[in-house]
């Protein structure tokens, strides 16, 4: 499991991988089959292209999903193809859901895959993320600091470390005072 994948937030006693997360909120969009989430997750999908889950990492969010009983089976459709099973979100799954959709993350490092992940889930939600955006920066903006007050008392490569460490977390704030002058 990738590094962006083993990223889980704990709510309650559930703890959740990225790609679960991702399975869940396109669940929650509507009733959908593994082989339809794994399609807009492929590398040319349209959040693939943010954060890439291959298609048996979709299979196994779909199981540990259902056995957490954050989505149900809706039993299975027919058509050309395999049978396919259609899953859909339970109240539960939508509750931990919103809660995660609004949740800034924690590491300067983790703004490349899940924010982006959580931006593009509002886009396709039609949600305004301009919440998001303000607590992603009040989140960085110590950490940015903090990083700065270290690199001043810092000597060696730590210097050199601290410095591009710095220089990721000024980026994300720009970008973050970008995107939130055009989100709300």
């Amino acid at each position: 499991m990738t590094v962006a994948a083993s990223t889980a937030l704990r709510l309650g006693v559930v703890q959740l991988g990225l790609a679960e997360w991702v399975v869940l909120a396109l669940v929650a969009e509507r009733p959908a089959h593994g082989f339809a989430i794994a399609a807009l997750t492929a590398r040319e999908g349209e959040l693939g292209r943010v954060w890439h889950v291959p298609r048996p990492l979709v299979y196994r969010a779909l199981g540990r999903l259902e056995e957490e009983k954050l989505i149900a089976a809706g039993g299975s459709e027919s058509g050309p193809g395999p049978r396919r099973t259609p899953y859909r979100c339970t109240p539960a799954g939508s509750r931990l859901l919103e809660v995660w959709l609004r949740t800034p993350v924690r590491h300067v490092r983790d703004v490349r895959s899940e924010f982006l992940l959580k931006l593009a889930l509002h886009q396709r939600r039609g949600s305004d993320p301009g919440d998001l955006v303000a607590g992603q920066r009040s989140v960085l903006a110590p950490i940015a600091a903090a990083l700065a007050e270290e690199r001043a008392s810092s000597s060696g490569f730590d210097t050199v470390l601290l410095a591009w460490r710095e220089s990721n977390a000024a980026a994300v704030l720009d970008f973050l005072d970008d995107i939130g002058a055009t989100s709300t």
